[in-house]
């Protein structure tokens, strides 16, 4: 099993790094393949609607890192996004990545069929269950499956290293990663069940 996290902040060492680290620190401890993808590096460029992708199974166009990072999500088991809150909403990096892999989707059904979402944002003060919406929202358009926390996923600071001082934050941030390793563990279980059913058909 594998994990992929994508950090939609401007920022490479800020507060939703932070916490995609503990998180995927977690997931590592228990035996799940982990890797983060920092879109600071790439500035993605907005879709261009031009449906050049359907039967591709990826966008067509190179002047960005969004291939790379697609194929990556194709790949992976799980799909981790971390995202500041911008204006009440997603980074607009984040916006940007997820409108066109929302459009290779659409035009390539069950890309990420079956394959495990969660989401988190990190917020100075408002707009962050918005900001979590469109995350969700993204998985629950693709077949996705969500995996949620104890309280909505977010977690208060301004300036970086801010959030180590949210405890619930942090806690509910814990809880999502535990959930996560019970998802891809009973996964994991039934999907062995079912190998070994058709061996003795």
């Amino acid at each position: 099993m594998k994990v992929v996290a994508i950090n939609g902040s401007a920022r490479k060492s800020g507060n939703t790094d932070i916490l995609i680290g503990r998180i995927l620190e977690k997931l590592h401890a228990a035996g799940i393949e982990t890797e983060a993808v920092q879109l600071a590096d790439n500035i993605i460029q907005p879709c261009r609607a031009c449906f050049a992708c359907g039967g591709k199974e990826n966008c067509v166009h190179r002047q960005d890192g969004f291939q790379t990072i697609f194929e990556k999500m194709k790949a992976a088991d799980g799909i981790l996004l971390g995202s500041p809150v911008y204006s009440a909403n997603i980074s607009a990096n984040m916006q940007a990545f997820l409108e066109r892999a929302a459009v290779v989707c659409d035009m390539n059904p069950g890309l990420l069929k079956h394959k495990a979402g969660a989401c988190f944002v990190t917020a100075r003060r408002g707009g962050a269950l918005n900001a979590v919406d469109a995350m969700n929202h993204f998985f629950l358009n693709h077949e996705m499956f969500v995996v949620g926390s104890t309280y909505w996923n977010m977690v208060y600071g301004q300036m970086p290293g801010d959030v180590l001082n949210d405890q619930e934050g942090l806690a509910t941030m814990d809880d999502l990663a535990e959930n996560m390793i019970w998802f891809f563990k009973n996964i994991t279980r039934v999907e062995e069940k079912r190998k070994n059913e058709r061996k003795t058909i």
